[in-house]
C-alpha cells in the first residue's frame, strides 16, 4: 500500500510542477484545471504517509515533506475562491431601481436534445440576458419562442460547437459579431441599455480549449481573452464579460486577463461554482464565467439546474452603483504581466 501511495504522491508532485511551466501546449495547461482534486488527493496522501510515520525511511520522509508543501501551495491557490478568501466584488445593498441586470450563461452542449429543459430553466430564473453557447440551427429553431419574452437578440448559429445565441429583455445597440483570432470562433460585442438609460458594454466569448481533440495549445484562447481584456480596459462604459472561457478561475491566464482588463471576479470569496463537467461530480471545474468592471456590485450568483448538458448554467445578478469604483479595486498588472500579455497577443 505504501508504494501505491508513494507513486500517487510522486504523480501529484509532477502534475503541480507541470502546471507551473508557462507553455501553451495542452500537456502543461490541462493541469491548471484540477487544483481542487489535486489538493484533496495531496491531503489524503499526506495523512496516509503520516499514519505510517514510525516506519518511514529517509526518502519517504522527504516525500511526506514535499506533499505537505504541495498541499499548502494548492490550498493557497484555491482559497481565494472559498468563503475564506477576500471578496473582490462587494454585496449590493438596497436595490436601485433601473440599475440592475441579471444574466444567465449556459453552454447547452450542441448534441443535447433537451431544449425544453433549457427553456424551463430560463423561465424559472427569468434573467434579463441569456447567453446560450454551442448552439446550432436546431437550437436556434428550438429556442425561437424566447423572442416572445426577449425582444432583442443576436444570433450566430454554427455547426462547429461554437455557435452563440444572445437574448435580452433590455435593448441592444451597437452590436457586432467578431472573429478576433480564429475565423470560425465568434464573439458578440454589444451595448445593453439598462432601464435607467445607461449603456453597459457586454462581451460574450467562447474560445477554444487547450485539449488534443480541439486545439493542442492555449495560444488562440489566451490571445482572444487578452484582446477582449484590452477592449474592456479601454471602454468608457461599465463592462461585463460572460461566456465559457475554457479556462479555470484560478489559472495564471485568467488572473492575467483580470489584471489586464481591470475586471473583477464575483466568485472570489464566495465559492467555486463549478460548471463543468455536469455528469462527473469528482471532475468539476469553474469554466463558465461572468467578469465585471468595478462599476458593479453583486446581488447574487448561483449555479443552476442541469438540463442534460455537460455544463451547469451560471446565473449572476448585478447592480450598477456609481460609488462602487471608490469602494472596490481591481488587480494591478506589473511590467512582467504587461510583457507576457504582449507576447501572447503577438503569437500565431
Amino acid at each position: 500500500m505504501m508504494l501505491v501511495v508513494a507513486a500517487i504522491a510522486v504523480l501529484l508532485l509532477c502534475f503541480t510542477v507541470l502546471s507551473l511551466v508557462r507553455h501553451d501546449y495542452w500537456t502543461f495547461r490541462v493541469f491548471d484545471y484540477p487544483r481542487i482534486q489535486k489538493f484533496i488527493l495531496s491531503v489524503v496522501c499526506l495523512v496516509v504517509l503520516l499514519c505510517y510515520a514510525q516506519t518511514l525511511n529517509g526518502w519517504l520522509w522527504a516525500l511526506t515533506a514535499a506533499m505537505a508543501v504541495n498541499a499548502g501551495y494548492l490550498f493557497y491557490l484555491i482559497v481565494p475562491f472559498t468563503v475564506l478568501g477576500k471578496k473582490q466584488v462587494l454585496r449590493a445593498g438596497t436595490k436601485l431601481p433601473g440599475q440592475t441586470i441579471s444574466l444567465m450563461v449556459a453552454n447547452v452542449y450542441e448534441d443535447n436534445t433537451n431544449a425544453s429543459g433549457c427553456l424551463k430553466e430560463i423561465y424559472r430564473n427569468d434573467p434579463d440576458v441569456v447567453l446560450l453557447l454551442e448552439t446550432n440551427k436546431r437550437w436556434e429553431t428550438q429556442t425561437n419562442e424566447l423572442g416572445n419574452t426577449y425582444a432583442h437578440s443576436v444570433k450566430v448559429a454554427l455547426e462547429n460547437t461554437y455557435g452563440m445565441l444572445l437574448y435580452s429583455k433590455l435593448p441592444l445597440q451597437n452590436y457586432h459579431v467578431k472573429y478576433l483570432v480564429e475565423s470560425d470562433i465568434p464573439s458578440i460585442h454589444t451595448e445593453i441599455v439598462l432601464p435607467n438609460g445607461m449603456p453597459v458594454q457586454l462581451f460574450a466569448v467562447h474560445p477554444t480549449p487547450p485539449v488534443p481533440n480541439e486545439n493542442p495549445r492555449s495560444t488562440e484562447r489566451d490571445k482572444e481573452l487578452l484582446l477582449v481584456a484590452d477592449m474592456a480596459k479601454a471602454s468608457a462604459l461599465p463592462v461585463i464579460v460572460i461566456g465559457d472561457l475554457n479556462d479555470v478561475a484560478w489559472s495564471y491566464t485568467t488572473e492575467l486577463f483580470l489584471k489586464m482588463s481591470g475586471l473583477l471576479d464575483p466568485r472570489r470569496g464566495r465559492g467555486f461554482f463549478n460548471s463543468f463537467h455536469a455528469h462527473y461530480p469528482l471532475m468539476r471545474f469553474p469554466l463558465d464565467h461572468a467578469f465585471i468592471s468595478t462599476d458593479f456590485k453583486l446581488r447574487g450568483i448561483r449555479r443552476l439546474r442541469n438540463f442534460n448538458s455537460d455544463h451547469f448554467p451560471i446565473f449572476v445578478d448585478l447592480q450598477y452603483d456609481a460609488r462602487a469604483p471608490h469602494q472596490q479595486s481591481s488587480m494591478e498588472a506589473d511590467a512582467e504581466d504587461i510583457q507576457e500579455a504582449a507576447e501572447k497577443k503577438a503569437a500565431i
